[in-house]
């Protein structure tokens, strides 16, 4: 589907989420490096053209590419709830596996109706000030912290990604609260912290440095998280895109970008030490 609850000056699906509301990526932001056009400068349009299908047909190509996992994504999920249900029922019939990708400012309420058809719910928790959260995304800090709550009282298997902007929500201070906050709520919580490149109405925007994501990983290490990724920058974030044992420190799952290179995970535990590695893994 198209559309977003959010209007994130530094979207990187702008063309989908911003469909057919936006008529240029050259808007300057507050705290961006971003210059406005001069007179008549060139512009660029949201356009998206727009595909009919059924639940069944989207079901019919994922099973054609051999896709396991069906995923509401790209604008915002929550929106468009009804159509996900309808999808993931089909989905489910045929035995893949269903997930949502979200900006996280769900209710509890959807949470609940959701529950039955999902098996993966991944938040961005995308800083941790709630006037920035008002100004540049247009949501509520805490309306975001709640869901992520719910969602794991309520048994979702549940990851959270932070794209660290540079001069934005990069400060020890902002990542050490959101770790703190995660830690709070499980420890085996998985957090991503993921590399920002210049997009929308923040196109002139430096992008985040590997020194800049290795950090935050470090303060989301010294926090207490268990799980800590960094993502978009394959091979220049030292180990922190495997996931390792908590407890002998041995690598698991070997990756580089979105490729899986090995998976040394058995019957959900470390086969060295036997520790329990949380996750879905059947």
């Amino acid at each position: 589907m198209l559309g977003c609850s959010y209007h994130c000056a530094f979207c990187q699906n702008w063309t989908t989420s911003r469909a057919p509301k936006d008529v240029s990526i050259r808007t300057p932001v507050p705290g961006s490096k971003a210059e406005p056009d001069g007179a008549g400068g060139p512009k660029e349009l949201s356009r998206t053209p727009v595909q009919r299908c059924s639940p069944k047909d989207l079901v019919r190509l994922a099973k054609q590419s051999g896709s396991a996992v069906v995923t509401s994504t790209y604008n915002e999920p929550l929106i468009t709830s009804e159509w996900a249900v309808a999808v993931f029922r089909e989905a489910k019939k045929a035995g893949l596996r269903c997930a949502f990708v979200s900006n996280g400012g769900a209710t509890t309420r959807v949470l609940k109706y959701l529950k039955p058809w999902l098996d993966f719910y991944k938040v961005d928790l995308k800083g941790f000030n709630d006037r920035r959260y008002r100004r540049i995304l247009g949501g509520v800090l805490s309306h975001v912290l709640r869901s992520i709550e719910d969602l794991v009282a309520l048994g979702f298997w549940t990851e959270v990604v932070t794209l660290v902007i540079p001069g934005i929500n990069d400060s020890d201070e902002e990542l050490r609260s959101i770790a703190r906050f995660l830690a709070g709520v499980s420890k085996d919580l998985p957090w991503h912290v993921t590399a920002f490149h210049g997009d929308y109405q923040m196109s002139a925007h430096s992008g985040t440095p590997p020194e800049t994501l290795v950090r935050a990983a470090g303060i989301g290490k010294a926090e207490g998280l268990r799980y800590v990724y960094a993502g978009n920058l394959p091979g220049k974030t030292q180990d922190l895109e495997n996931t390792s044992c908590p407890g002998c420190r041995e690598a698991l799952i070997r990756r580089s970008g979105f490729q899986v290179l090995s998976n040394r995970i058995q019957d959900g535990r470390c086969p060295s030490c036997r520790t329990p590695i949380p996750g879905v893994w059947a």
